[in-house]
Formats: structure tokens, sequence, C-alpha cells
């Protein structure tokens, strides 16, 4: 089981994502991965929802949440996501299905090069609130630096 970061002593950076492989069998048949909360990811899911059909050259995100964690899987296709924490920056390749990128609160994330095809999968910790994201970078960078 994933540890999950404690919110309140950690300042969060890039360096505190990271791919989560998840159980894979494999069958002539095709094959199956699963998921199963607080086992194979560090919470509870309250939401789920995934992007797709995303034209060529567009990106996705461009926003940090103050307080909600996600699992970003690419379930079809490729695509790349970007994070930053206001010092650090990297990128990480999404392109397997039973590989889940995990993006702790406080980081801004942009999801870009989607391949034809591509389908993200969101696992989220919380329900939709608006006044969870922080849209604006500005704003976003502010607040970090507040935080160090």
């Amino acid at each position: 089981m994933l540890k999950k970061i404690n919110k309140q002593q950690h300042v969060t950076s890039v360096y505190d994502a990271s791919l989560i492989r998840f159980p894979r069998f494999l069958d002539p048949r095709g094959n199956l991965t699963f998921i199963e909360q607080e086992r194979h990811i560090p919470f509870k899911i309250a939401r789920v929802y995934w992007i797709y059909d995303v034209p060529g050259g567009a990106r996705r995100g461009a926003h940090a949440f103050r307080e909600q964690c996600e699992v970003i899987i690419a379930l079809s296709g490729s695509f790349d996501v970007m994070l930053d924490d206001g010092s650090a920056q990297k990128i990480v390749h999404l392109n397997r299905p039973y590989h889940g990128l995990y993006v702790p609160n406080m980081i801004w994330r942009r999801m870009q090069n989607f391949s034809t095809n591509a389908v993200a999968y969101v696992l989220a910790e919380h329900p939709y609130k608006e006044t969870d994201y922080i849209r604006e970078y500005r704003e976003y960078t502010e607040l970090m630096q507040g935080e160090r």
C-alpha cells in the first residue's frame, strides 16, 4: 500500500509525483489490469473522469489543486504530463494502461502531446469543487513561494 503524504507538514514538489505500476494479468484473449483504492493508490476515489478526442496540438489541465490528489492513466494512446512546483519541472510520458501517475496536491499540471485516439483516465480524491482549483499560474507561484 502506498503512503499518503501529510499535506500539512510537507511542501509538495514534482519529486513527490510518482509512477505507479498496477497489477497486470497477461492472457492471449486480452490483458487485464485493476485498481483498488487505498491499496494501489493512496486515497479513496471520490470522482473519475476521462479526457478523449483531444484535437492535435491541444493541451488540457494547466492548473493545480489546493487539496485534491489524482492518479492519471493513459488508457489508450499516449500523452505527456508536465509537472511544475514553482521551482522544478518534469515531464512524464504516459503510454501504458497499467501505469498511473500519482500527482499530489499543489502541483501544477498540464497534459499535452496527445496521440490520436488517446484516452486520459483520471482518479480523483475529491468530488468536483471549483474553489479547489488554482487556474492562474502567477497565483500558483505566489502561493508556492509563500510555502517555501
